[in-house]
């Protein structure tokens, strides 16, 4: 029964999405999939346009994985295991994590340089650019 409420919890996780915002008054309008991948792969630390950017995680979680596995295709051990073999070597360093998503929220508009990921509800009537549904 426990495995079924929880089933069903994820799902309902799952079915709102995640999508990653910007500050409206950041300037940040657009972000191509594949630059965010490699944003939050540590691939690439900078914008098309040269500027600097500074990415918030969620705390893990339901959506997290899901950010991830639709964002990049990794699940969640494969997240750990790359972000372990990143920091390991040096080459990268994980985005911020952010204590929840009213956390995240909140430092997304006091910087306009950051992006995050936000359950779809939570960014709803927020002066938010919406770069990118995950579903």
């Amino acid at each position: 029964m426990l495995t079924l409420v929880l089933a069903l919890w994820q799902a309902g996780a799952h079915a709102q999405g995640v999508v990653l915002v910007s500050a409206h008054a950041g300037g940040i309008a657009e972000v191509d999939r594949e630059t965010a991948a490699q944003l939050y792969l540590g691939r690439r630390t900078t914008l098309p346009d040269g500027r600097g950017v500074r990415l918030l995680d969620l705390p893990a979680g339901a959506e997290r994985d899901l950010f991830y596995q639709r964002l990049t295709g990794k699940n969640p051990s494969q997240i750990r295991a790359y972000w372990s073999r990143m920091v390991f070597t040096g080459r990268a360093h994980p985005p911020h994590e952010a204590a929840d998503a009213a956390d995240a929220l909140g430092r997304v508009l006091a910087d306009p340089n950051a992006l995050a990921y936000l359950p779809a509800a939570s960014a709803a009537n927020q002066p938010l650019n919406v770069l990118m549904l995950l579903e």
